[in-house]
């Protein structure tokens, strides 16, 4: 691993998830005893990893005395099987819950990018349906979305999510390679903001374990979305009476910006929408200090 990687992997550390163990990376920041109203929990999207978060994390250190990260099975350094795992939005939701308890936690805000997005609107659904943990107590403090196809039918899907996605998409595993991911990276965040080491970065982390042969598995949380997604997640967003944030860069070019108008205007219209203007999709990564800057007014708020 590169250096930088081998330094985030120092510094959190690996839980067994499961009946089958897979192990899960997981991280702390902070004060282990902040409340849940101090504590923030990161989920983060595809094809990344906890590590998408590195470079926001001392600027939300600001807003929160605590912030918990892990890597969902399938990427970044959790484990990635072939067998024994779904990849479903149902299991890294359980994925999630299984993180916070290690840690302890009885609530939070939860922020979550891209994949990351649907993952917490299957949170939020069970929350919906008092279906939460008892552990998990002082629940929900709120919810941010950031730039993720929350409307399937809204999003500007890339040609290898495409291609992957299909029934054939097991047949191109073998040939995903830097270059392809590169392209692929770069045009979905549809500017020229994100520099050449983190999209490495983001390779390298896929490429653990195999990963970037298994994308084919991964990616299959958006046949969940399109099942789901108007019967289950968007109903529970437009019955919700927590917090809702719609942050989103301007410069998307696969969940545009008209997305996060559209889950204002006709599903969450009590929601706080935040536009981040001239930030693609990887925003986190491509122009961390504008992020912050533009997420934490919300918290302040609250």
């Amino acid at each position: 691993m590169s250096p930088k990687l081998k330094e985030w992997e120092a510094s959190g550390q690996y839980i067994n998830y499961g009946p089958f163990n897979h192990k899960v990376f997981v991280k702390q920041l902070g004060n282990p005893n902040a409340s849940p109203k101090k504590t923030l929990l990161l989920i983060h999207g595809f094809p990344e990893s906890s590590y998408s978060f590195h470079a926001i994390t001392q600027g939300m250190r600001q807003t929160f005395d605590r912030i918990i990260l892990f890597d969902m099975l399938g990427y970044g350094l959790s484990d990635k099987p072939t067998e024994n795992y779904t990849y479903s939005l149902f299991e890294q939701a359980d994925t999630a819950f299984q993180a916070w308890k290690h840690f302890n936690i009885k609530g939070g805000h939860i922020l979550a990018h891209d994949m990351g997005d649907s993952v917490t609107t299957e949170i939020l659904a069970r929350h919906q349906n008092n279906l939460i943990p008892a552990w998990f107590s002082e629940g929900i403090q709120s919810i941010t979305f950031t730039n993720g196809s929350m409307v399937l039918e809204l999003a500007s899907l890339r040609f290898m999510q495409k291609v992957l996605l299909s029934k054939y998409g097991y047949l191109f595993k073998s040939i995903t390679n830097y270059f392809i991911f590169s392209q692929q990276v770069r045009s979905a965040h549809g500017n020229p903001n994100l520099n050449e080491e983190e999209i490495q970065i983001l390779w390298e982390a896929n490429t653990l374990q195999r990963g970037h042969r298994k994308m084919y598995l991964t990616i299959r949380y958006l046949n969940d979305r399109k099942r789901f997604e108007k019967t289950r997640w968007l109903p529970a967003l437009s019955q919700t009476k927590l917090p809702i944030h719609i942050c989103w860069g301007d410069d998307d070019a696969v969940a545009k910006v008209e997305m996060a108008h559209y889950l204002k205007d006709n599903i969450c219209p009590n929601a706080t929408l935040t536009i981040m203007e001239g930030l693609g999709h990887f925003c986190q990564l491509a122009s961390p200090t504008k992020w912050v800057k533009y997420i934490t007014p919300f918290y302040q708020s609250l």
